[in-house]
């Protein structure tokens, strides 16, 4: 039975927020990455415009995969990692959602928060089109990547 968009859109942050606060075993973790990629179609296009490095297109469920499964490479351990203030609007278009809502972060006895903006398509219960709107230098601070951020842009041609 397809899901809604708002169960779609609300299952993602659930699962991204699941496999960053880790704690999952092996197989765990792999199951959700499956779980996660099941939820966007075949395929899709999902962006993400403010990225600061710029934004590479994920086109397929096998790169939203790939994308998730790289995740926990780039994040540090976490305290918490959960959603908070969520959001969703829908919208005259029955297939489109807007998802505001913010990753609260604890890292290393910090609190951080991320805010989070996402329009995303769900079509048939998948993801078709998500443009993910996040406070990536918010991120990058939570995560003490703040430095490499700042040189990375530096270098950047």
């Amino acid at each position: 039975m397809p899901r809604t968009p708002t169960e779609v859109v609300r299952a993602v942050t659930a699962e991204v927020s699941r496999l960053i606060s880790g704690g999952l075993t092996d197989r765990e973790q792999a199951a959700a990455f499956d779980e996660l990629a099941g939820l966007y179609a075949e395929d899709t296009d999902v962006r993400h415009p403010f990225a600061p490095l710029g934004d590479t297109p994920l086109r397929t469920r096998a790169e939203v995969r790939a994308h998730f499964v790289g995740a926990p490479d780039r994040t540090p351990a976490v305290d918490r990692f959960e959603v908070v203030d969520q959001v969703v609007h829908r919208t005259d278009d029955p297939e489109v959602v807007i998802q505001e809502f913010s990753y609260a972060i604890t890292r290393d006895g910090r609190d951080f928060t991320l805010p989070c903006v996402f329009i995303t398509r769900v079509r048939d219960g998948l993801i078709v089109e998500s443009r993910d709107y996040a406070h990536h230098l918010a991120g990058a601070r939570a995560f003490g990547r703040l430095d490499e951020l700042l040189d990375n842009l530096a270098t950047e041609g």
